[in-house]
């Protein structure tokens, strides 16, 4: 595993960079991608300097790392609603190849991602209790797509995106780390004081399924791109 810690401009440049040079490589590239608010900044760059450098995004397949349970959601608060502000308009992708995974078809959700020959890189967050994606405490290392009940930690986190927590949807379906980890690249997005303690359990936590994100230990090849403030701890 990589770290690399620059201040938060620069750390997103050099993520929005690492995304790019992947497509780059792979046009039809397969990626995984999270919306907590540090990923979107480097979505953001990452559509800014394709255009600035006339790469297409128009084949790569995006494949959401979780969505919340439901049927309605406040603007802007569901995955796919902030997914589609920050991808289409903003770049040449399209909205066909975004999927969302699916509480109703979960297993589907992993055939799409097989009959591509897996992800070819997957850019994750960290929520405050150490999470990927709806990955909570306790959730093993070999699950697949799956549904997830929300700790109240995480509900807490994402309240201001609701309104309020009472309104966080108590569920969510999520990749699982048997999808995640086997992603043929991956870079981790720790950006924020509030992220500090997350990074250092993602990296020197044992990898029980205590903090989730230490199974990000095990895979050959890990990017974590930090800012100073989420470096503190290391």
């Amino acid at each position: 595993m990589k770290t690399v810690s620059l201040p938060r401009e620069e750390s997103i440049r050099a993520a929005a960079a690492h995304i790019l040079s992947r497509i780059k490589e792979k046009k039809d590239a397969a990626v995984a991608l999270g919306t907590l608010d540090e990923e979107l900044a480097v979505w953001d760059e990452l559509c800014r300097q394709a255009k600035e450098k006339n790469v297409s995004l128009a084949d790569v397949r995006f494949f959401a790392v979780c969505e919340f349970e439901g049927e309605t959601f406040p603007e802007g608060a569901s995955i796919r609603q902030r997914l589609l502000s920050h991808l289409i308009g903003k770049s040449d992708a399209r909205e066909e190849n975004i999927f969302i995974p699916d509480g109703e078809d979960c297993a589907g959700y992993d055939e799409k991602i097989a009959s591509l020959g897996g992800l070819d890189l997957a850019v994750l967050g960290l929520g405050d209790n150490a999470r990927v994606g709806f990955n909570e405490p306790a959730t093993p290392f070999d699950t697949y797509t799956h549904c997830q009940k929300l700790t109240a930690k995480t509900r807490a986190e994402l309240a201001p995106r609701f309104s309020g927590e009472e309104n966080v949807p108590l569920r969510g379906v999520t990749m699982g780390f048997q999808t995640l980890c086997r992603a043929r690249d991956i870079i981790v997005i720790a950006l924020g004081v509030e992220k500090a303690m997350a990074l250092y359990r993602m990296l020197y936590g044992r990898d029980d399924s205590v903090y989730p994100a230490a199974f990000l230990q095990l895979p050959a090849s890990v990017t974590v791109y930090a800012d100073e403030e989420a470096s503190a701890k290391l």
